[in-house]
């Protein structure tokens, strides 16, 4: 694919969500190579119940040329659990009042193009413009190639959990927080965020 073919970077739609789940369990897989985790990927089982549905919730996509799902993100409303994470990490970050970042996904063959960094603008926008988020947070596994200088692009590191063997072997998780601007203040992604009923309805 070359630089030049477009991509939509926008709220999921429903027709989208075979495609996202697709994307995410491929993820899973063929990269991570673990596999779907009950404990760790319970939102893939019905993406809209989660996400569309939700008011506090969003799951954010990019697109082809052809409309295929080629880039997930999504967000929610659940604070780092303990365990496996640690109590004070839980309590710092506690639901309700956090907004995390999960399923940052690209498939291979469309990756450098700035998708992911579109996607997580999006996020970071829809959360600080809902104005009960105080912290944006996220994990991510630091084996992944890429992930750690694209968040540390983003993010503030908040832990290094690499020692702890939290999620298990082969997992070297790294805890980060991205700043949330005031509420209602214009995000940089050059694209509004809708809520998902107006529409139609690197990471662990």
């Amino acid at each position: 694919m070359t630089s030049h073919q477009p991509y939509q970077v926008r709220p999921a739609r429903p027709a989208d969500l075979p495609g996202a789940r697709t994307l995410m369990l491929d993820t899973f897989y063929r990269e991570f190579g673990y596999g779907y985790v009950p404990a760790w990927h319970q939102d893939v089982v019905d993406l809209g119940a989660t996400y569309l549905d939700h008011p506090r919730h969003a799951l954010i996509v990019a697109t082809g040329p052809d409309g295929e799902v080629v880039g997930t993100t999504a967000l929610h409303s659940r604070g780092p659990a303990h365990p496996p994470h640690p109590r004070w990490l839980a309590e710092r970050y506690p639901s309700g009042l956090t907004a995390q970042l999960v399923r940052v996904y690209v498939r291979d063959g469309h990756r450098r193009h700035g998708l992911a960094r579109r996607m997580v603008a999006l996020a970071t926008e829809f959360a600080a413009r809902d104005g009960g988020y105080q912290h944006l947070y996220l994990h991510t596994n630091v084996d992944i190639p890429g992930a750690e200088p694209f968040w540390r692009s983003l993010a503030t590191e908040v832990c290094d959990a690499r020692s702890t063997g939290e999620h298990g072997p082969g997992v070297a998780t790294v805890h980060f927080e991205i700043p949330l601007g005031p509420p209602g203040a214009p995000g940089t992604s050059g694209a509004s965020f809708r809520p998902a009923g107006e529409l139609a309805g690197l990471q662990v």
